[in-house]
């Protein structure tokens, strides 16, 4: 990148680990936080439309728009980026994934990237962000919400979402809103055992499709589970949306956290497979005895770098997104992480933070 760089840039090699978008969320969710420039470079270079796709390109304008940042290479396609934050600040905000160009980007994925940061400022926010709620390789609105929520607010986050129409791909429309509160301070999360299984719940929606695929869901996965001895709730809905697609959502809740496992349908995909493969998540989790699922051990791992004391948690599943976020989370701060156990494996991640002073 052309430019100066000061003793408090960080560099970050978008390639490294599993070299996706995360890399550049949580480099965006830091750099707000901590006041540090970052040049990012190699975005998404192995990916099959590598760079700065709709989703990602509205990341970096959301991150830029509550943090006041100078950015460079904030364009469709771009694999390099210098991002210069200000000061963050709360208020109201409103993006559109599609905004450049038609696109379901994830709201979530959006979301995830000025989360934290707002949480960490003087001011409410009100953030609403338009384009798809429920689609591949991202969390859904009801796993942020009713999974990652409900942990955040352990460490002491005050957080609430709402959805009011759904975005499928490849139309997406789709809204969801988050009003935040500010956190006093973030409290160490200290999660080795997740208890017995409380309950299986869930939902098996539908948007402009027969409602018959909405229960072929639902009773294939009852069916799964009962299997397994589970005797599992699920509602079935149709939700409100512009577009087309169909959907199933799992939720685990154990004594001390919840899991969450989702499917989402597609043309030429039965009901039943999405059923299975939404069953097949949480099954897999229960044969292991880690407490957090695969996808809520990797989100947590920025939020644990700024608590009030150390954290330990364990997993069902070590993944490459978990170690590529702690890898992220070092290059901008001096914090201690020890990690037990193989990539694909159950493990143990322990993380000290030391003394940072936010921006």
């Amino acid at each position: 990148m052309n430019g100066p760089s000061g003793p408090d840039t960080v560099r970050i090699d978008g390639s490294f680990g599993e070299g996706g978008g995360q890399i550049l969320r949580t480099s965006l969710a830091l750099s707000c936080v901590l006041g540090k420039t970052v040049e990012i470079t190699n975005i998404r270079t192995g990916r099959k439309n590598p760079g700065l796709q709709p989703q990602h390109l509205t990341a970096v304008k959301a991150a830029a728009a509550v943090a006041g940042a100078e950015v460079r290479g904030a364009e469709l396609s771009s694999t390099a980026i210098r991002f210069r934050p200000n000061r963050t600040s709360g208020g109201t905000y409103r993006f559109d994934v599609a905004e450049e160009k038609g696109s379901a980007g994830s709201t979530s994925l959006v979301l995830q990237t000025i989360l934290l940061p707002l949480c960490l400022v003087k001011e409410a926010s009100l953030v609403t962000v338009h384009g798809g709620t429920h689609v591949p390789w991202s969390p859904s609105f009801h796993y942020l919400s009713s999974i990652t929520t409900p942990l955040l607010s352990r460490l002491g986050v005050c957080a609430g979402f709402s959805i009011a129409s759904w975005g499928w791909y490849p139309l997406g429309g789709g809204q969801v809103s988050a009003r935040i509160t500010p956190a006093a301070a973030l409290l160490p999360l200290v999660m080795s055992d997740r208890g017995r299984l409380a309950s299986v719940s869930g939902i098996s929606a539908v948007s402009n499709l027969p409602g018959h695929i909405a229960a072929r869901q639902r009773d294939r996965a009852l069916a799964v589970l009962a299997k397994q001895g589970i005797d599992a709730s699920i509602e079935t809905l149709s939700a409100p949306s512009a577009g087309k697609g169909s959907f199933l959502f799992l939720a685990a809740e154990f004594e001390r956290v919840t899991a969450g496992f989702g499917a989402l349908g597609a043309v030429s995909k039965r009901a039943e497979e999405v059923a299975d493969e939404a069953c097949g998540g949480l099954l897999s989790h229960l044969r292991g005895e880690g407490a957090l699922d695969p996808h809520l051990a990797d989100q947590v791992v920025p939020w644990l770098a700024f608590c009030r004391g150390p954290s330990e948690f364990t997993t069902s599943r070590v993944t490459r997104h978990l170690l590529t976020n702690l890898w992220v989370v070092r290059q901008f701060m001096d914090i201690d992480v020890r990690v037990e156990g193989r990539e694909g494996e159950e493990g143990r991640v322990l993380i000290r933070p030391r003394e940072t002073r936010l921006t």
